[in-house]
């Protein structure tokens, strides 16, 4: 699974990327595991890069906790422990590898702790407009999902989500936009999802919407409850074949 970059990077960033992309799912992964060293020499002969390319790849790794640098020891994979599990670009590769059911449990569980009540608190908070939006994109997301516009209702899905994260007052639900947006990618990009949303899930975002527009936090909370809990459901059910639905 490539990790989503910024349009209109140079030469340089794009191979910079490259080399990250694939050292970090290699980590991720488990192929580079814990204690394994690496050398800056050896990044460059074997990608290819400059010296300047395989140490900013090092320094990004190491902000993520990836790895630590010690000189006359070489740059050291770290244990799990150490990792910024919500940097976004962990994220997408651990789903990418052979973890992608642990990361989506985890992540699953993270957002039934959070958006519910983040739900509730956008009842209070949000403003008029926002409130607007909000009923507006829950009617949108019903009319690309029943099309089986898939792509257009993935990023009216994310900012309907983004939305009551950031109007809910917050700051660190807020922070967590990122996090919500890149499980919503990953489970379209992992195929997890029909070729048209579940009715029920196409509900239960408008009633979202419809509680947070009448400023009825309690309504708002158990419809985000219950359109998490089929989320859960189809995605890391504890038995059984994997589901499909969107939330």
């Amino acid at each position: 699974m490539p990790v989503q970059r910024q349009e209109g990077g140079t030469g340089g960033d794009a191979l910079h990327a490259s080399v990250l992309d694939t050292i970090g799912l290699r980590i991720a992964c488990g192929d580079l595991a814990e204690g394994w060293v690496l050398t800056l020499d050896g990044i460059q002969e074997e990608f290819g890069v400059s010296r300047t390319v395989a140490r900013e790849t090092m320094r990004v790794l190491e902000s993520m906790g990836l790895v630590t640098s010690r000189r006359r020891v070489g740059i050291t994979v770290q244990p799990r422990s150490s990792w910024q599990v919500y940097d976004p670009r962990l994220i997408w590769w651990q789903l990418a590898g052979p973890n992608r059911d642990t990361q989506l449990r985890s992540l699953t569980e993270l957002r039934i702790a959070v958006e519910p009540v983040a739900a509730a608190r956008a009842a209070w908070n949000a403003s008029a407009k926002e409130r607007g939006r909000l009923l507006d994109l829950a009617a949108r997301m019903r009319r690309e999902g029943e099309a089986g516009e898939l792509e257009t209702f993935l990023e009216l899905d994310i900012a309907f989500h983004g939305l009551l994260l950031e109007t809910c007052g917050n700051e660190m639900f807020a922070a967590l936009e990122d996090v919500v947006a890149v499980v919503l990618r990953g489970r379209t990009t992992l195929g997890l999802m029909p070729e048209k949303p579940v009715p029920s899930a196409l509900d239960l975002h408008e009633e979202v919407a419809r509680a947070v527009a009448s400023r009825h936090p309690e309504a708002a909370e158990l419809a985000m409850r219950a359109l998490l809990a089929e989320v859960r459901d189809a995605v890391v059910p504890v038995n059984g074949p994997r589901g499909v639905a969107r939330g």
